[in-house]
């Protein structure tokens, strides 16, 4: 049963570039753990990649440098439930949102100024507040 995974935007990894192994996983569960490999392990490489285009990739591979293997792949492991399907459809969606993520492209802003009428708004204000100080004062 393989499936491709939908990221964002027309971006679709398929199925033959992810690789998905079981393993033991830890924690709770009495003798159910020691049996059963519910652990699920996603690794999909960044670098050899045929999806992305090389802005996206390069965007990828520099937000999430920290979580990358030397080779390039993304690992995504998830052990919460017993399940091996439920851990399974859990880690595609955290890859998912992991890539998508990474992609996200910052809006860029444009430097604004005031207006020089703000500006002498502002210093007018400014200086009646500083004489409605001043009054306050008592001086003989």
């Amino acid at each position: 049963m393989k499936h491709d995974l939908y990221i964002k935007n027309g971006i679709t990894i398929p199925a033959h570039e992810l690789e998905i192994t079981t393993s033991r996983a830890g924690g709770p569960g009495g003798q159910h753990v020691n049996r059963t490999d519910t652990r699920v392990t996603v690794r999909w490489n960044v670098a050899n990649t045929s999806v992305l285009t090389p802005e996206q990739q390069s965007r990828v591979l520099l937000n999430l440098q920290s979580r990358l293997t030397t080779e390039g792949d993304l690992l995504v492991s998830n052990s919460v439930s017993r399940s091996q399907q439920q851990n399974k459809e859990a880690a595609f969606a955290q890859l998912a949102q992991e890539i998508n993520k990474a992609l996200y492209v910052p809006k860029f802003r444009m430097k604004t100024r005031a207006s020089r009428q703000a500006k002498e708004k502002r210093l007018r204000e400014k200086s009646h507040r500083g004489e409605v100080k001043k009054m306050r004062s008592f001086k003989f």
